[in-house]
């Protein structure tokens, strides 16, 4: 995991010496929207914008949930990058589409070539003005959700005005204590660092937990963003979070209703699909060589993922 620095690609990792050995993630670079008014600078239209994202990644997982939900598959097209980030970050096994890049810090650099910052999925670029649009997932997933509804007439809201506020609380809650808990114990470089970021994580997934045991879904009965935000933390918990980043208190399958709730979620139309564990579990394992040095790949777990879910 790189950066760019006045444009140029540097191999360097985050600095959690100057954190106390906490790691901490740093804000995305571009912050521009998809709106559907006359006089919006990046409209809603089919063909127009193309998705770079990595099938590991839990933020740009997001992203294709909700292409797939809200029906834009025939209207964004995506360039998925490889499973492996080494010392050039993340590249593509061809040369993408657009301008015959390679890696994705190119892809950066065409759209600001004097950036500085991180070169993270997914990335949002408009094909019309030739730059990024957003880099920032819970951005682009709210541009999906309710953006390009006249274009495809899908109306379903993941953010609902009514359940806004409870939405948002739960993001709030959640993001800092499971979505970045999982990469706070695992990128952790002190003892203490660690374990205050593995107590967080797994107090919260009991406070989670303990709330699926009277609602269906986080904000009532009806899924919401909030539920495909942590969706993406959940399904890669057993297979990489639980070994690879030391989470390992209890797995995902040991919550009578997390586990359930996760299955529930995974079983939905369209949702497997955006799914790979090969990619989940080649990245995580094979890219962070310090904390996995011998880059080997575990085989396992077996994931019962559509079984009954008991949700009903």
């Amino acid at each position: 995991m790189g950066k760019l620095i006045q444009g140029e690609w540097h191999d360097v990792w985050y600095d959690t010496k100057a954190s106390n050995g906490k790691f901490v993630r740093e804000d995305a670079g571009f912050r521009s929207w998809v709106e559907n008014r006359a006089d919006a600078p990046f409209q809603p239209e089919s063909g127009r914008y193309h998705l770079y994202v990595s099938l590991a990644c839990p933020w740009a997982h997001r992203t294709l949930i909700f292409r797939e939900l809200k029906g834009l598959t025939e209207h964004i097209d995506v360039t998925v990058v490889c499973p492996d980030m080494m010392s050039e970050g993340w590249q593509m096994g061809l040369p993408e589409p657009l301008f015959g890049h390679t890696r994705l810090h190119q892809i950066y650099t065409q759209a600001k070539p004097d950036y500085t910052g991180r070169v993270t999925v997914p990335v949002l670029w408009d094909k019309k003005t030739n730059t990024i649009v957003s880099n920032e997932s819970s951005e682009i997933i709210r541009m999906f959700n309710s953006a390009f509804n006249d274009l495809t007439s899908n109306n379903d809201d993941y953010y609902p005005p009514a359940l806004r506020h409870t939405i948002d609380e739960w993001n709030n809650f959640i993001y800092p204590n499971i979505n970045n808990g999982v990469y706070r114990c695992g990128f952790a470089t002190t003892q203490e660092a660690y374990e205050e970021a593995y107590e967080g994580l797994f107090g919260a997934l009991d406070k989670v937990d303990a709330h699926l045991a009277k609602s269906r879904y986080l904000a009532g009965d009806s899924i919401t963003e909030a539920d495909w935000r942590l969706f993406t933390t959940l399904i890669r918990f057993d297979a990489v979070y639980v070994g690879h980043f030391k989470c390992n208190k209890k797995r995902i399958a040991d919550y009578p209703h997390l586990n359930g709730y996760m299955k529930e979620l995974y079983q939905v139309k369209g949702i497997k699909e955006t799914t790979d564990f090969y990619h989940i579990k080649r990245h995580y394992y094979y890219s962070h060589t310090g904390i996995n040095p011998t880059q080997v790949v575990p085989k396992g777990p077996e994931l019962d993922l559509d079984s009954p879910h008991g949700r009903g």
